[in-house]
């Protein structure tokens, strides 16, 4: 066995020569010497660089589209293309007309007006829209006092207390009651993470501020009553914005306890007077 393997590997070493020769003088014009070995060392390497060539080609040249896989990226880029030609194409269409107003402009063909600002004009529209709001509720609220004038007639008007509903301004547990006296005029409420914060009643958002802890305040004027949120993590509200009972102010992202007050006609109260948490 052991000279069977010896001489499998004396094969493998034995030199051969391969010679290309002239057929009609037999003269040798080129030989290479060769062991058995060595031609697998040799095949091995063109091997190699056959397959390096190959892979290069497909990477660098335009080969590679014809592949599978690479279809969907050519059409990707295709769509992307041709959105922004389209994107550029509006772009000019806009600076063209641009371009044919200022020239109308400057040869006096059309007069110049009044230009107002974009977020102005919301402003306004805004504003109108909140007038128009509170008038409504300003008649609806004379209407429904001259239909009940009699019946408070026949009580003494000191003595009564209007039966309204309040929301919870927002899901938890009351960490720290108010203490009036002492000049504690809200609650404190933990929540838990991502908790929406809610109007107690309908009313406007009139006032927004950050505070020191990166977190916001939030008033909100109802009919008789000013409700103030404190510790509101994101704002979803802004000065101006109508909101009704129950309708989402901000979340707690941030902070996860609520400072919340109520003010009746310019008096502060005891949320857990009239809010059931």
């Amino acid at each position: 066995m052991a000279e069977e393997k010896k001489s499998l590997w004396a094969r493998l070493r034995f030199p051969y020569r391969l010679s290309v020769m002239n057929e009609e003088t037999w003269t040798e014009l080129w030989h290479v010497r060769l062991s058995g070995l060595g031609a697998l060392v040799v095949g091995m390497l063109l091997f190699l660089l056959t397959l390096c060539l190959l892979s290069a080609l497909i990477i660098f040249t335009p080969i590679r589209t014809i592949l599978p896989g690479y279809t969907e990226d050519i059409r990707h880029s295709l769509v992307q293309s041709n959105e922004r030609v389209d994107s550029l194409e509006t772009s000019m269409e806009l600076q063209r007309q641009y371009l044919t107003v200022i020239q109308q402009i400057m040869a006096g063909e059309i007069q110049s007006d009044t230009i107002q600002r974009l977020d102005s004009m919301q402003l306004i529209a805004r504003e109108e829209l909140l007038l128009a709001k509170q008038q409504a509720t300003e008649e609806f609220v004379a209407q429904y006092e001259q239909g009940e004038k009699d019946n408070l007639q026949l009580f003494d008007v000191q003595d009564v207390t209007p039966m309204i509903t309040l929301f919870r301004p927002v899901h938890g547990v009351i960490s720290q009651s108010a203490d009036i006296e002492h000049g504690l005029h809200y609650v404190t409420i933990t929540t838990p993470k991502n908790e929406n914060v809610t109007a107690v009643l309908a009313g406007a958002v009139v006032f927004v501020e950050q505070l020191e802890n990166d977190t916001w305040r939030m008033m909100v004027q109802h009919v008789n009553y000013l409700s103030i949120y404190s510790g509101i993590g994101r704002i979803l509200r802004h000065p101006g914005d109508y909101v009704q009972a129950g309708e989402t102010l901000g979340v707690m992202d941030k902070a996860l306890s609520l400072q919340f007050e109520l003010w009746q006609k310019g008096r502060v109260m005891d949320p857990q007077s009239v809010i059931a948490f």
